[in-house]
């Protein structure tokens, strides 16, 4: 029984760690729904502070709309019109031209094209030709200029013309299984782990004509992969075909503006990275003097700047008589598209219809500044060790100080976490999530919160039974929603007391003595209004004994008129039990039984006490204990020897004083007691204390007791034959104090006597 209730107190605690334990393995599982709200959050920040433009040498050469208005041509442009748009940039100082498109096909606006598909229709019959003809028609052919050449030309010599120049073509990788690989124009160097497990893989690549790649300076591949909602944050710097890593456009451009010809992967295991011995991935890749930051396989977070036409210009510009060299001198320009018939628009989070060119410009745009933006190794390290540090923090507070520090400490932690994300963002360009271990912390503190709830709602149950039996319903919801008013183990109060015991009880029950439950309906018929009585009047049902009735005030609910309750609890006891002796009379006469009315005898005190949980661990009861307990129980008992049916003391006297109608008794030190105590008997209510009758008993009363008191025997003689004739009703008390009045007068007590009676029955 013991260990069960450790359990149970246990819980507190054993559901949050749980909890925990389960917001962890999530977290370390990272499933994609998680992932979103983190990019979600990243989304938010980035439209909530944008990168700032910076001028740096990168820039979109756009084939927009009005672009193609000008030209009066469509798209594919014939390659003659590229070659003559690249040999004006780099005769106006461009260093790269990158190409995010894909030149797979020979230019069929080409004359040589064109006269080989005119000759190789099926309408043109060869064989008719002459042999003259047919010998010369190859050689023809051969010697028509080709666009296609004249543009792997151009971009030859401009490979030649310095090793800072050139042009990059672009190729698109792709998932379907081809022959088609693109050609590998710069090594690189590993440098910790194997990259290539952590690289993106495809399977074959949409390439370029060969005279075009031979004639490039660089080769990369502008696929951008969205994340799992379709927004592009991050783009790759490398990807694989099988066991070849190729580049990105933009690493591409940003070699060859260097001149470099190599690369760098620093991987998980390399010099100064710390990956405490996992294999973690990419981390930096170097290119040139630029080393870039990227995540474990190998993406650039890209920071997105607002749209400005300082990054843009329309490719018809270049075309102009007064085309203006600085925009493009010293340049790297990538070679897009914007039109709106051309469809090559990606999703940002600050664009939902961004050009494609955008964001390999913005990454070059990044990287030049110097302005990284990354989700460093240790993010999720530390969000782990936050969930964990803070919940245990919690699991430990919450059940000590309560729901509502618990929620502090939780709503806190939520906007600190949230804080110091916003400032790592806007200060130091780290991504950290404070969304998760926000969430994990608020799953363990309501966890927690709920076993607190389901254990003080157990409690109140338990209350609610414990008291339901003994409280008025009123009384027993007050207690349930305020538990705390019940000190389990015993607190001091000053508290009044009620014995209520049957007269006579003993032949009561002979005369059932051959039908028990008759006595036993008698004795409910009999407890139930009297008990009735006392709860609606704020009292507690301490225990019943048989045909004998404890009760106490002002526990466990505070109650400031207790002494008024507990006498006016008694009244509305006899009066219950006049009603029962009638119906009780009533049904005698029918059945032809004898009629045995009911009457009781009532002791009321106020005292101190300790009031609380009294028993053992294995079983308690919630009662009382004091010697003024003690004296209720024996006034009950008098007052069958006084022949009242109510007897309080002195204490109770003095505090309901103007409340009820009352006369003294007797200064009696009850058996058991050396002490003596007034004692005082209930006639009526307060309206009985201005009816000329009381008040003409209550003097002479008075005047007997005082004459009694100080031995003036022949005058208390005669008092008491006029308090007889005031009141009929207290023959018996008025017949003991003449018993005692003629004991003195023969036997004299001691001159210092002072009117003590002592009892010696209970």
């Amino acid at each position: 029984m013991r260990s069960i209730r450790f359990i149970k107190r246990q819980m507190v605690y054993v559901i949050p760690v749980l909890m925990l334990m389960a917001s962890l393995g999530l977290r370390l599982e990272n499933p994609p729904f998680l992932q979103v709200f983190q990019l979600k959050l990243f989304d938010l920040y980035n439209q909530l502070h944008p990168r700032d433009y910076q001028p740096v040498p990168v820039a979109t050469l756009d084939l927009d709309d009005e672009t193609l208005s000008r030209s009066g041509l469509q798209w594919p442009w014939p390659r003659s019109k590229l070659a003559e748009m690249l040999a004006r940039l780099f005769n106006a100082g461009a260093k790269v031209v990158a190409f995010d498109v894909v030149f797979a096909e020979p230019d069929r606006t080409s004359p040589r094209q064109a006269l080989s598909i005119w000759l190789n229709q099926p309408s043109l019959d060869m064989e008719k030709l002459s042999p003259a003809a047919r010998a010369f028609s190859k050689p023809i052919i051969d010697s028509i200029p080709d666009h296609d050449e004249a543009f792997a030309d151009i971009i030859g010599q401009i490979r030649d013309a310095a090793k800072d120049h050139g042009v990059i073509a672009g190729v698109v990788l792709t998932n379907e299984l081809s022959k088609n690989k693109p050609a590998v124009k710069a090594g690189y160097a590993v440098n910790g782990d194997d990259p290539l497990p952590f690289l993106n893989n495809y399977f074959g690549a949409v390439v370029n004509l060969p005279s075009i790649e031979a004639a490039a300076s660089g080769i990369g591949s502008f696929n951008l992969t969205p994340e799992s909602d379709g927004i592009i944050r991050r783009v790759p710097t490398f990807v694989r075909i099988d066991k070849q890593i190729y580049p990105s456009l933009s690493l591409e451009a940003l070699r060859v503006f260097q001149g470099a010809s190599t690369y760098i992967l620093k991987s998980s295991g390399a010099n100064l990275e710390e990956n405490f011995g996992e294999k973690t991935g990419l981390n930096h890749i170097k290119v040139g003097r630029l080393e870039i930051p990227v995540d474990g396989e190998g993406r650039f977070w890209v920071h997105f700047a607002k749209s400005t036409s300082e990054r843009v210009i329309p490719l018809w510009k270049v075309f102009e008589k007064d085309f203006d060299p600085a925009l493009v001198a010293g340049k790297i320009l990538f070679f897009g598209t914007s039109a709106a018939g051309l469809k090559d628009l990606r999703a940002t989070p600050l664009n939902p219809a961004a050009a494609g060119v955008d964001v390999h410009v913005q990454t070059v745009e990044q990287i030049l500044s110097g302005h990284f933006m990354e989700r460093p190794d240790w993010a999720d390290g530390m969000e782990k060790v936050f969930i964990l540090v803070m919940g245990l923090i919690l699991i430990i507070l919450t059940p000590r100080f309560g729901a509502m520090p618990g929620a502090a400490i939780s709503l806190g932690t939520a906007i600190g976490a949230v804080a110091m994300s916003w400032y790592l963002y806007t200060d130091k360009l780290l991504l950290v999530d404070p969304i998760y271990p926000g969430i994990a912390i608020l799953a363990v503190y309501l966890s927690s919160s709920a076993i607190m709830y389901l254990r003080t709602e157990a409690e109140r149950e338990r209350v609610r039974g414990a008291f339901s039996q003994y409280l008025s319903p009123a009384l027993v919801e007050q207690l349930a929603r305020e538990p705390d008013r019940l000190r389990l183990g015993g607190e001091s109060r000053n508290m009044s007391f009620l014995f209520c015991d049957v007269r006579g009880f003993t032949s009561i029950s002979e005369s059932f003595k051959s039908n028990p439950q008759g006595l036993t309906r008698l004795i409910n018929r009999f407890l139930t209004p009297l008990t009735d009585a006392i709860l609606a009047r704020q009292g507690t049902i301490d225990k019943y004994m048989g045909d004998c009735i404890m009760a106490f005030w002002n526990a466990p609910m505070e109650d400031l008129q207790h002494p008024q309750h507990a006498c006016e609890s008694a009244l509305a006891m006899f009066e219950e039990l006049e009603k029962l002796n009638q119906d009780l009379e009533t049904e005698a006469l029918e059945n032809g039984e004898e009629y045995k009315p009911l009457n009781v005898g009532v002791g009321i005190n106020t005292g101190d006490c300790v009031v609380g949980n009294m028993g053992s661990e294995q079983r308690f009861d919630y009662s009382v204990l004091g010697d003024a307990v003690n004296l209720a129980a024996r006034l009950e008992g008098q007052s069958k020897n006084y022949g009242v049916g109510i007897v309080i003391g002195e204490d109770t006297q003095s505090m309901i004083n103007d409340d009820f109608a009352t006369l003294e008794l007797d200064l009696i030190a009850v058996k058991g007691k050396a002490e003596a105590v007034h004692i005082h008997t209930i006639l009526g209510r307060k309206e009985m204390l201005q009816q000329q009758d009381f008040l003409a008993l209550k003097a002479q009363h008075v005047a007997m007791l005082d004459a009694y008191r100080q031995q003036d025997w022949a005058k208390a003689h005669e008092l008491l034959k006029e308090c007889r004739s005031a009141d009929g009703s207290f023959g018996e008390l008025y017949d003991m104090y003449e018993e005692r009045v003629d004991f003195y007068m023969e036997n004299p007590p001691d001159p210092s006597w002072d009117g003590v009676f002592v009892a010696t029955t209970k």
